[in-house]
């Protein structure tokens, strides 16, 4: 009853289910794994923000390289603004509206600078007139902020190049920006979030990083593609007993068909 089964055309179902099954159980773990990844880095990240602040000497220091298990976490630091060396971050959208981020060098006691990211200004009339920027206190400041890594193409999706205005940049890639400043930087950046004395006007804060939903959706589609594996094992089980239910009762038709009457009948 079931030698339809090496007909060419359910060869060819047989191999489609092969195929689709190891395809399936390759796509949910891949799901699977982005979930753990997403979630992991969701709670680091939410246990960091929550954390209270620290010196940024004991997280960071100059010429060195922010590692993600700190990123976002608090931290302070006092100096004074080099307002000479400030800087224009491109390309930074804020509550959907075009600007810029305003990235100005807050040299310490020692000698050492990081780049304190002030907050965001509108962009002015043309792409490249330059913006109204509220200017930094002056003095000694102390500042708290999150710490952020260097930014790279790889990091933003942002390609860089030359040719800009001066004093704008498209990456806050510390490397880079230490070449053009007359004191070592810090190896990351720090995202302003208070700072005293406080500024009269100031740049609009940045918001609290979006930090995701830790992969729900990824475990969504794991269990989904995991779920297609049933889909596709019940799907075949059930067109060959189909097949075969058609093929049993297209016999018994021809079988009935083709009974001789008995005498006297």
């Amino acid at each position: 009853m079931y030698r339809f089964l090496l007909t060419p055309r359910w060869l060819a179902l047989h191999v489609l289910v092969l195929v689709l099954i190891p395809s399936f159980v390759f796509l949910g773990r891949w799901q699977f794994g982005r979930y753990e990844q997403r979630s992991s880095a969701s709670s680091l990240a939410t246990g960091n923000l929550a954390a209270a602040p620290v010196p940024l000497t004991s997280l960071d220091g100059p010429g060195a390289a922010v590692p993600a298990s700190v990123r976002y976490r608090s931290v302070t630091t006092t100096g004074r603004y080099d307002p000479s060396h400030e800087l224009l971050v491109r390309r930074r959208t804020q509550n959907s509206r075009p600007g810029f981020y305003v990235l100005t060098p807050l040299v310490t006691a020692d000698g050492t600078a990081a780049l304190v990211n002030r907050g965001w200004v509108k962009m002015g009339p043309t792409a490249d007139a330059p913006p109204e920027v509220p200017p930094p206190p002056s003095g000694e400041v102390s500042v708290t902020g999150r710490l952020r890594q260097a930014e790279t193409e790889e990091s933003t999706g942002i390609t860089n190049r030359s040719g800009l205005p001066p004093r704008q940049v498209l990456l806050i890639n510390t490397p880079d920006l230490a070449k053009t400043v007359p004191y070592k930087l810090f190896g990351g950046y720090v995202e302003l979030t208070e700072q005293r004395p406080g500024a009269a006007t100031a740049p609009e804060p940045v918001p609290d990083p979006d930090i995701g939903g830790g992969g729900g959706l990824n475990l969504a589609y794991g269990v989904q593609w995991w779920m297609f594996i049933g889909i596709a094992i019940g799907g075949w089980i059930m067109l060959i007993r189909r097949e075969a239910r058609d093929l049993k009762a297209e016999r018994e038709s021809s079988a009935d068909a083709g009974a001789v009457p008995a005498p006297g009948h």
